[in-house]
């Protein structure tokens, strides 16, 4: 009898030591995008673009005063004066360039930093749930040539509502949050 019991506990571990691995796949731009800090980060990136391209505005509107000025005037200028004009005018010109070019560096930056929080909340979320659902991979469909939707455990359901996401909201929902806020900006 203690024979049967002995290879019956041997035939059970051995069972479950070849139970089939488990594997789950999340859409992870999309949890991140549809975060409601995601939110967030894009209204303080929108006010920085916008604070941006107004002083870039003002900038090329001094640019084009001082141009139309010195069209208007050079012909009656002394050389010393047009020279001056020509002068500030590529001045502001190269201070155009600059501004473009590092307000462009730090607006990447600044999102890098916005992002970088939202990223890591929803890793650790997925993280969390493939540790408590014993799942050995988790994939990234967008990152994946191919997997079986019916092998697989789709978390995105419980990283949404771990993460507060509003069940209705989609990136479909979210393109027209975000082109409803640019027009009403617009107007």
């Amino acid at each position: 009898m203690k024979r049967i019991l002995l290879i019956a506990a041997s035939l059970f571990a051995a069972a479950t030591s070849f139970a089939q691995p488990k594997f789950a796949h999340v859409n992870f731009s999309e949890l991140v995008q549809l975060c409601p800090e995601a939110d967030e980060a894009r209204a303080t990136m929108t006010a920085s673009q916008k604070e941006a391209q107004e002083t870039f505005q003002a900038m090329v509107e001094e640019y084009q005063n001082k141009y139309q000025q010195y069209e208007a005037k050079a012909a009656t200028w002394t050389d010393s004066i047009r020279k001056s004009k020509e002068k500030e005018l590529t001045e502001i010109n190269q201070r155009i360039q600059e501004f473009s070019q590092s307000v462009d560096a730090e607006l990447q930056q600044q999102q890098q930093t916005l992002m970088a929080p939202i990223y890591q909340k929803v890793k650790e979320t997925v993280d969390s749930l493939a540790k408590a659902g014993g799942y050995i991979y988790v994939f990234d469909i967008n990152s994946v040539i191919y997997y079986d939707a019916t092998q697989s455990q789709d978390l995105n359901p419980e990283a949404r509502k771990v993460l507060g996401i509003p069940e209705g909201r989609t990136l479909e929902t979210l393109q027209a949050e975000l082109q409803a806020q640019a027009q009403a900006q617009a107007q």
